[in-house]
């Protein structure tokens, strides 16, 4: 998940806001626990900067779900957030119920959602989380929140660049969820031929701050026809340009010679955001990443949908996604390798035909004991 908070605080007997995101080295604190039965619930906490902290405390209710309290902590002596800050003691916020959704089911919430809290406002994008998970991994079904399934703005079907606003109009227009995008097919030709061939949906989302002092949600999805693709390739490094109206993605693809395996290691992001956007230039890039990572000769697979997280505000969504780089024998993909995310969607109807089948050789034996004993005792003549 995407989170953007806005903290109001007094410097220098005025008014002062700052803004910052739940960064990305945020870490899983001591006082998490998975709950212990009817005795205590989940809790996750979140750990950043100096001293701040927060916490999503679940409860479980009949066939729902839920975030039961919001807890933020804050040090307003963290002078690199608060800068001047006349106090200097650490805040406590809370916030009831902002999170609900199905057992079994994972909430799943793309559009921005506010948490308004004394002095604090929080505002949570992307969110995909699931408690009361029966088999470790995320759920294959999904609990869509109420904000993508209506927009505070109306959409026509054509435009793919949708943004939602933090404050909802007198009289929102019902629109459906943002839709997946289409699956393009790109190539880059090296001196050896083929050296990247991709096919992918992409969507660009960006959380950004306003000119009010809200954060804003930039979802943008390519359309394959209107975007153009270009690159270059070596040996051991390979670039898949990929250009959509104002908006370009670089694709950084790197060779691990010890392993045999390419992966992408890194993004490149530049668009131009809404007029609303505080800096409506915006550029963000991450050249430490670790994905789509497959062995060469081989292509990498995946029909789930995969962020790559380019900084705490910018993800690179992909659908439907293979890819093969360096080594392409006659333009065609190779032995499949199949994602974490397939496998484990693959993974769960198997468990449950074992356990049906389980279940029927169990009956059957009850069913041929039963009989067994029935005719115990008595003897016919």
């Amino acid at each position: 998940m995407t989170v953007a908070f806005s903290v109001e605080y007094k410097s220098r007997g005025q008014k002062e806001f700052a803004h910052f995101f739940l960064p990305q080295n945020a870490t899983v604190e001591p006082q998490s626990s998975c709950g212990s039965g009817n005795t205590s619930h989940p809790v996750l906490v979140l750990g950043f900067g100096a001293g701040h902290s927060l916490t999503l405390n679940f409860s479980e209710l009949a066939n729902k779900y839920q975030v039961e309290e919001l807890v933020f902590h804050y040090n307003l002596s963290d002078a690199t957030l608060f800068h001047n800050s006349t106090a200097g003691e650490v805040k406590r916020v809370s916030h009831k119920t902002i999170i609900q959704a199905y057992v079994g089911t994972k909430y799943r919430c793309i559009s921005s959602k506010d948490v308004n809290m004394k002095n604090v406002n929080i505002t949570f994008s992307n969110v995909t989380l699931e408690a009361y998970l029966t088999n470790g991994t995320f759920s294959m079904n999904k609990t869509q929140c109420a904000e993508d399934m209506v927009s505070t703005t109306a959409v026509a079907p054509t435009t793919p660049k949708q943004t939602t606003s933090q404050v909802p109009t007198t009289s929102p227009a019902p629109t459906a969820s943002p839709p997946n995008p289409a699956v393009g097919k790109y190539n880059v030709t090296g001196p050896n031929g083929t050296c990247v061939l991709a096919y992918m949906g992409l969507q660009l989302n960006i959380t950004y701050p306003k000119t009010d002092g809200k954060m804003g949600l930039d979802l943008l999805n390519f359309i394959p026809n209107n975007t153009t693709f270009s690159g270059r390739c070596d040996n051991t490094s390979a670039f898949l340009n990929l250009t959509f109206e104002k908006t370009r993605v670089i694709f950084h693809f790197a060779l691990n010679a010890s392993t045999e395996k390419f992966f992408l290691q890194g993004l490149n992001v530049s668009t131009t955001l809404p007029s609303e956007a505080k800096v409506p230039k915006f550029e963000a890039s991450n050249n430490s990443m670790s994905d789509l990572r497959a062995t060469v000769g081989n292509s990498y697979k995946c029909s789930a949908e995969e962020n790559l997280q380019v900084t705490n505000d910018t993800l690179v969504n992909v659908f439907n996604v293979q890819i093969q780089v360096f080594k392409i024998d006659g333009d065609k993909f190779g032995a499949v390798e199949e994602c974490q995310l397939d496998e484990n969607n693959m993974l769960i109807p198997i468990i449950v035909g074992a356990a049906l089948a389980g279940l029927v050789l169990i009956v059957l034996i009850a069913y041929l004991i039963g009989r067994k004993r029935s005719h115990a005792g008595y003897q016919t003549i």
